[in-house]
């Protein structure tokens, strides 16, 4: 974690922080915005024609959004179909050999215009790159969740090591007084 440490005065971007923290602080964000139409079907439809049933996780769509917002900052230009590929994963087909399967194209391409209609994420139709990126309204909204992402990490891991120096000196000082009490007896 000292890579979240180094990011120093320059600002915090998304590459900044760790993967998972970040999903789940924009997930987190993009649900307490209310900005993002979610479908009456999220709860029966499957990520994948492979998969068996839907997710467990009642916010996943909100925690799929904010992680292909993620991937589109750190490699912007991709598709429908390249985030398919991403999203995609082994199917189990019984006893024959595993196959790799993309995920559920219409889901993406629905996550996709809605965080377009909330000024996230912009088409791109210059010369030969096509797809979506990250627009720099969104850009400048996901800097900033980074930004308090850091700071939490950062929060956190001067709190360990607050608590291993204390548990550090407290062992010392245990061990210092047996010692001590076991030459008074001498």
């Amino acid at each position: 974690m000292a890579d979240v440490e180094a990011a120093g005065p320059r600002g915090t971007c998304v590459k900044d922080v760790p993967a998972a923290d970040f999903v789940r602080a924009y997930a987190a964000h993009l649900k307490r915005e209310g900005k993002i139409e979610i479908p009456q079907w999220v709860d029966i439809v499957k990520t994948a024609p492979h998969k068996e049933l839907a997710p467990v996780d009642e916010d996943w769509f909100y925690t799929r959004c904010a992680s292909i917002a993620r991937k589109l900052y750190v490699r912007p230009n991709i598709g429908v179909g390249g985030l398919a590929k991403i999203y995609g994963s082994k199917a189990n087909r019984g006893v024959k050999r595993e196959h790799y399967k993309k995920a559920s194209a219409g889901i993406i391409r629905y996550m996709l215009k809605q965080l377009e209609a909330i000024d996230i994420l912009e088409q791109v139709s210059e010369g030969k790159a096509k797809g979506r990126r990250v627009s720099s309204t969104g850009q400048q909204a996901l800097d900033r969740i980074a930004g308090a992402v850091r700071e939490a990490v950062v929060e956190a891991e001067e709190g360990e090591a607050g608590e291993e120096a204390g548990s550090a000196s407290s062992s010392s000082s245990s061990s210092s007084s047996s010692e001590s009490g076991g030459s008074d007896s001498d």
